[in-house]
This record gives structure tokens, C-alpha cells and sequence, in this order.
């Protein structure tokens, strides 16, 4: 029994793996991640598994995008074994004096890459299986697809190591007396170590076995009867192989990042990933191994040198608002201008001409009628298909009505693209377009993927300092991230965003289409930036604020009188959708034209729910409202209950008690909703509690699923069960509470809706 375990114990890929744990910690720390990536342990939140488990390629997840990412992971396979290689070879000199040792090497350095694999089938498996509703065979064909790209991959690597490596006794035939290169015998890293070693013919880890091609154990022998510079050169000659993957890859990765407009081109952003991490570990291989004790130096001075470089303008690349001038003079923005954009003069135009808007919604009914205030959450891909599926369906039990209530929509990130894609179908629908605005296929289109063109272009083009340019609405801008996000979105809708903020003017005025608030968050100060191709000074600062100077702050910015001589109506409002949409790391913050320079990022951060913009709308107008309507009801499309569990502290260790302070910080939604709580008492006491309502429409995953996550992508489960969250009794409590309220027929509830609605009552 004792000498089966030293058997194995002894054998040559155990032996490899603990020479990884403790040389190559940086090395497999890579795999680690990967692993990580892939089971959703890290990045969950930013559905970065998805990339894994579900790769995407050209709008669709099959064999073809499998195959695609098996051929990435070959790569990155290679550039494992031939970096370890390269380290770790000197530690075993028997391997010199074998035929095909790069060959032989990398069948005994399986156990981690087999490991990677296994977990890899078994969570891409229930994913497909638990998630997708795929059949068996379909998913047995994207695995095999996965496993034939790795195949070609490792066949084409072997046949090319085939063709350019040497065995020993080639070696000892035409062996060459000129000594080795001066450069290789004093570099400062593992060469002349390896020298050493070689000679001595006695390895520093002890082997005994090893396995073949065929996959049987082999004894190994001595090599110290051998010449040590025909032993070396075994060795080296896998170097400038390792120099080649780097070059390649990084090739491949270039030329993906300057073809991303072709959608043929746009490989699944996982098989990108595994790329890049081919690159990172040939890059981190060859710093360990020229500069060993010193590499952790060197990693530390290549990044503050990476730091410098990008403080610098022209390798610092900065997002900017489509359809912006950035070319000209730049808007001034200090306290000194924010108060005289919001001065009385301006506030009372714009307030005058926002009068002038309702005046005219107004006379579309016979008498005051019920308003009703549309606000939408945030959340990513899993918000826009619950925002729109609320909107559709009970828009479509009210006949049309729900939008010719409605004068104003606010809301933040996902929400708000949802709602306005069903926005444009409407007014599309207005000037003349033959368009069902409750067809399924509309929640189908906003439900496309958005993250795998987003994170293909972060490795493709935005981590080499982005260079491509493209013309927008008469300026040049540069690709990245943010430029596929929108070319993606209007790909998924059929180009329903494709007009500027201007554009939507002329029909907000007339009352054709609701008013729509969008209102990123500004970074630097904590402002928000309310867009919208109104004047609307006076969301700027509580209305108290004008008429006793210096009681509040302005807390918020007029977009369109801030940048009126930047252009500021020719913004693309996709742009304006993205920069409300900023999540952090996912698009990247936009920079507007100001001195000093300003940037902006997710609503959220402010205003998740969009309650902010509407108290406020309410607030300033509350004398026409109190005059011309009946009363306000103000829905609310939220992502989750306003009330979670308490999360126990009473086991934290030391160090977790001194990071509890902070953990406030990851509180923010729960902050804004008991601010929220007392902007909504304020409107209570201001109308009235019978001229004022609340109703929510909460979507709560199925006690069989876990919640969507808060990504650009979706799984079948994830949809089917945001769509089924409108039948929740919950849900046909509010909307039989809405109809209550707008004084509609109960005739219009199905009896479905009707039972649901009587069940949530008790």
C-alpha cells in the first residue's frame, strides 16, 4: 500500500502540480479566476458567467459559438503548458533526453486543466439544462462542439511544436561548438540556473514515473551522460515558441478590436477572455523568468509606469456624449453658473412652457382627469423587460389609456430604456407606422444580449487604449465599449434609437408622447443631470430654494441651458440612455464638455427609482395639478421588495467588525427608499390622501428560481419568470388598485387577474 501511494505521490503530473502551488501561485491564481468567472462565484452580478456557460455568437447561443470558445480555451491551454514549461522544465532533467518532451510535458501537466475542465461541462451542463430548457441532444452537441474546438486547437499546436522541435539526438548529430550567447549565460533570471541544474543530471523534485503518449507510466532515467549544451538547447528551443503565441494572440486580439462593427466578427466575449489570458500568462511567464526574484519589482514598476503613461491625454482615451461638440469653447461649471442657469427668469420660461405642455394633455379628456406619473427602476436587462411587460400588459387592459394619462416618465438605468423603446413604438404608432404595440416580440427585441458585444469590445479594444474613430451627427468620436453598447442596442430594436434629444421636442410639446426625464448622476459633485429636450431649470433646487436664496442647494443640472452652445440638442439619445445606464466597470463614465471637466454615471446612484424627479415635477407644478386633475397616481416598476431581511452581525470575526462600518455603503437602495418614503409622505400631505396614490408593481422571482441578476443578459428562466411576476396576486392587487383608482371598469380584468387580485387579499 506504502509503495502504490509513493507511486503516486512520485509520478510526474502529481509532482507538477505541487511544483505549481508553490512556484506558480501567480500562474494558477489564473485558472482560479477563470473558475470563479464560470460558476458565477465572481461577477454574478454583472452576468460575466454567461459568457462562459452560455457563449454567444451572432445573437445565438449553439454549437458554433462553443466551438469558438474550445478553440480559445486550446489556446489558452497552450499558453499554460508552454509558460510552466519554460519555468519549470529545468526542475526535471530527465525530460532533455526523451523524445517529444514539450509533448510529454504537457500530458503530464493535465491535472489542473482537467480539473478546469470537469467543473467547466458539469455548471455548463445545468445551465443549459436548468436555465435554457435545452434538450439533452442539444446540449451533448454544444459540448462536443467545445471539446472538437479544443481538440483542433492542441492537434494544430502539437503538429507545429512537430515541425519546429528537435529531440536530443538531433542535437547530439549536429551539435555546434560555439558557445551560448553572452546575454543568456548572465541574464538575471532562471537560465543559468537551469545550467547548473542540467549538468549536475539530478533533478531537484524527485520523479520516478511518468506517462507516455499511450498514457502508461514509465520509469525515468539519468541524462548526465549527455553533452549539457545539446540538454540545454532542448530546453530553449521552446522560447521563441512562447514568444510567437504571445505576438499571435495579441494579433488576434487587435484585429477583433478594429473589425467590431462587423458582427461576424465579434467572437463570444468568453472565448476573448480566454485570449487574453492566453497573453496575460505567456506576459507574466516570461517577466518570472527573466527576472525571477525581481519580477514582483518589475510588475510593480510596469504598473505605476501604466499608471503615468495613461495620465496622459493621448493614451488616456475618454468616453464622450455622442452628438456633443467637444471641439469648441467649453461650458463653464461652477456654482456661479448652475445659479444663474437656475434664476427666476429661467425658471419661470420653462416653467411657463412645461404649462403650456399640460394645457394641451390636459384637453384630450372632457373633464379633470386622473394623472398618472410612470417611474421605472434600474437593474440591467432583467428592469427593461419587467418595465416594458407592466407597461404593455396594463396599457393594454386599460385600451390604450395608461400612455394618454401619462405626461411624465422617469426612471433610472434598464428601466428607463424599456420604457422608452415602448415610448418610440408609440409614437412611431402616432405618425402613422402599422405597429401592435403589445406584440411579444417587443420584449423579445429589448430582452437581446447586450453583455457579450460589451465585453468583447472591453478585450478587444478598449484594454489596448481605443484608436478606431467613426462619425456621429456631424463629430468624430472614438470606439469602445460605449459605441458597441449603442450600435448593439439599435441592432436588437430595429433602430428605434436612432433619433437625437431634439427630436423628441416637438412631440413632447404637443403632448403626443409623455415627457421622459433622464437623469444620470454626476461624479464629481453628486448632482444630477437631467436631461430632455425641455427647458427644465426648475428640477434644479426644491422651489423654496428660489424664493429664499441660499435655504437649499441646487442638487441638480439643466442639461439642454448648461450645454446650449456644445449642441446639447443634437445628443444622441441613445448616448443619453447609456450615460443613464453607466453601471461601473460594465460602460464606462461619460466626460461632457465643461471646464472643469465633469463625468457622469448611472442614475441609480441617485435616483434608482425615479420617485425623485416625479415628487419634485409634482411639487413645482402642485397649483396646476391641484386645478386641472382629479388627482395623481404615481406607478412605481420596481426590481424588488422596499423591504428586505435584516442581515445578522452577531458572528463576525475581528476583521469583519472593522469593515462593518463600511458596509453602509452597499445600503444605497435601502437609503433611497426611506428618503424616498419622505419625499412620498410630502405629496400625501401637499394633494391630499384621496387625490394621491402609490401603487407598485414588484417583481419577485418564483420560489423555484433564484432573482434575474442585474445584467445585460438573460436566461430563458430569467425571462419567463420576470414575465410570469405580472401575474403574482401581489401585482393584480396594484394593477386592480390602479384601475380602482382611474375610476375603470372591472370588466377589463380577465378572470384570471380577478382571482389573483382576491387571492392577495387575504
Amino acid at each position: 500500500m506504502k509503495q502504490w501511494i509513493n507511486n503516486i505521490f512520485y509520478s510526474f503530473p502529481v509532482q507538477l502540480v505541487i511544483l505549481h502551488l508553490r512556484n506558480n501561485l501567480l500562474l494558477i491564481f489564473t485558472w482560479i479566476v477563470f473558475g470563479l468567472l464560470m460558476t458565477g462565484t465572481v461577477g454574478r452580478l454583472f452576468g460575466v458567467n454567461f459568457l462562459f456557460v452560455g457563449p454567444e455568437y451572432m445573437g445565438e447561443v449553439n454549437s458554433i459559438s462553443f466551438l469558438f470558445l474550445g478553440l480559445a480555451f486550446g489556446g489558452f491551454f497552450m499558453s499554460w503548458n508552454l509558460t510552466t514549461y519554460l519555468l519549470d522544465a529545468h526542475h526535471f532533467p530527465f525530460l532533455a533526453c526523451l523524445s517529444r518532451p514539450f509533448t510529454k510535458f504537457c500530458l503530464n501537466n493535465f491535472i489542473i486543466p482537467l480539473v478546469f475542465l470537469v467543473f467547466y461541462f458539469i455548471y455548463t451542463i445545468h445551465f443549459q439544462w436548468y436555465f435554457e430548457y435545452w434538450p439533452g441532444k442539444i446540449i451533448f452537441i454544444n459540448c462536443l462542439a467545445f471539446a472538437v474546438g479544443f481538440t483542433v486547437t492542441v492537434l494544430l499546436s502539437a503538429l507545429y511544436f512537430q515541425l519546429t522541435n528537435k529531440d536530443i539526438l538531433q542535437y547530439v548529430k549536429k551539435r555546434k561548438n560555439k558557445p551560448p550567447h553572452r546575454l543568456y549565460s548572465m541574464s538575471p533570471g532562471r537560465r543559468g540556473a537551469k545550467l547548473n541544474t542540467i549538468k549536475s543530471g539530478k533533478a531537484k523534485w524527485r520523479v520516478d514515473t511518468y506517462l507516455t503518449e499511450s498514457l502508461k507510466p514509465r520509469l525515468v532515467r539519468r541524462v548526465d551522460h549527455y553533452d549539457e549544451k545539446d540538454l540545454l538547447k532542448v530546453f530553449k528551443q521552446n522560447h521563441l515558441n512562447t514568444l510567437i503565441l504571445q505576438l499571435v494572440g495579441l494579433i488576434v486580439l487587435l484585429i477583433l478590436g478594429c473589425l467590431i462593427d462587423i458582427p461576424y466578427f465579434r467572437i463570444p466575449a468568453g472565448a476573448s477572455l480566454f485570449i487574453l489570458g492566453s497573453v496575460l500568462i505567456a506576459i507574466t511567464g516570461a517577466i518570472v523568468y527573466w527576472f525571477d526574484k525581481w519580477s514582483v519589482s518589475v510588475f510593480i514598476v510596469i504598473l505605476i509606469g501604466i499608471n503615468y503613461l495613461t495620465s496622459y491625454d493621448i493614451f488616456n482615451h475618454k468616453n464622450k456624449g455622442y452628438g456633443l461638440d467637444y471641439t469648441g469653447e467649453l461650458a463653464t461649471y461652477n456654482t456661479e453658473n448652475l445659479k444663474a442657469i437656475a434664476s427666476p427668469e429661467n425658471v419661470l420660461i420653462d416653467k411657463a412652457a412645461t404649462i403650456e405642455m399640460l394645457n394641451k394633455w390636459r384637453a384630450k379628456f372632457d373633464e379633470d382627469p386622473r394623472m398618472v406619473l410612470f417611474c421605472v427602476s434600474g437593474g440591467g436587462m432583467k428592469a427593461s423587460v419587467w418595465s416594458m411587460q407592466v407597461l404593455q400588459r396594463t396599457d393594454s387592459l386599460m385600451q390604450g389609456d395608461l400612455f394618454k394619462h401619462t405626461p411624465l416618465i422617469t426612471g433610472a438605468s434598464g428601466g428607463l430604456i424599456g420604457t422608452a423603446y415602448l415610448r418610440e413604438l408609440y409614437l412611431r404608432k402616432h405618425l402613422g407606422e402599422e405597429i401592435d404595440l403589445y406584440h411579444p416580440k417587443h420584449v423579445d427585441n429589448v430582452s437581446k444580449d447586450l453583455l457579450n458585444s460589451i465585453a468583447f469590445t472591453i478585450i478587444t479594444n478598449d484594454l489596448f487604449l481605443p484608436w478606431a474613430k467613426f462619425d456621429s451627427r456631424g463629430y468624430t468620436y472614438r470606439k469602445d465599449r460605449g459605441y458597441i453598447f449603442e450600435k448593439q442596442l439599435n441592432e436588437n430594436t430595429n433602430n428605434v434609437f436612432n433619433r437625437s434629444i431634439g427630436e423628441y421636442k416637438k412631440y413632447e410639446e404637443e403632448a403626443n408622447i409623455p415627457m421622459l426625464l433622464i437623469t444620470p448622476s454626476i461624479v464629481n459633485d453628486g448632482r444630477r443631470l437631467i436631461i430632455s429636450p425641455q427647458g427644465v431649470s426648475y428640477m434644479m433646487q426644491a422651489p423654496i430654494g428660489r424664493e429664499k436664496q441660499n435655504t437649499v442647494e441646487i442638487d441638480a443640472v439643466d442639461f439642454g441651458r448648461l450645454f446650449k452652445d456644445q449642441d446639447a440638442q443634437n445628443l444622441s439619445f441613445a448616448s443619453a440612455l447609456r450615460m443613464n445606464a453607466t453601471y461601473p466597470f460594465v460602460l464606462p463614465n461619460v466626460y461632457l464638455p465643461t471646464q472643469p471637466s465633469i463625468e457622469v454615471m448611472d442614475a441609480g446612484f441617485r435616483d434608482n427609482f425615479g420617485i425623485m424627479s416625479a415628487t419634485r415635477f409634482i411639487h413645482v407644478f402642485q397649483d396646476w395639478i391641484k386645478e386641472n386633475t382629479s388627482g395623481v397616481a404615481l406607478v412605481q416598476v420596481r426590481g424588488s421588495d422596499k423591504l428586505e431581511e435584516v442581515e445578522p452581525k452577531d458572528n463576525d470575526g475581528m476583521v469583519e467588525s472593522l469593515l462593518n462600518p463600511l458596509g453602509i455603503a452597499g445600503q444605497i437602495l435601502t437609503l433611497q427608499d426611506y428618503e424616498h418614503g419622505n419625499n412620498l409622505g410630502f405629496i400625501f400631505e401637499l394633494l391630499g390622501e384621496d387625490k394621491f396614490e402609490v401603487i407598485r408593481f414588484t417583481y419577485q422571482p418564483s420560489k423555484l428560481n433564484e432573482r434575474a441578476s442585474m445584467t445585460f443578459h438573460l436566461t430563458s428562466r430569467e425571462k419567463n419568470d420576470i414575465l410570469e411576476a405580472y401575474d403574482l396576486p401581489s401585482n393584480q392587487e396594484s394593477l386592480f388598485k390602479l384601475l380602482e383608482f382611474m375610476d375603470y371598469p372591472n370588466h377589463v380584468l380577465g378572470e384570471k387577474e380577478k382571482e389573483n387580485a382576491s387571492k392577495s387579499k387575504f
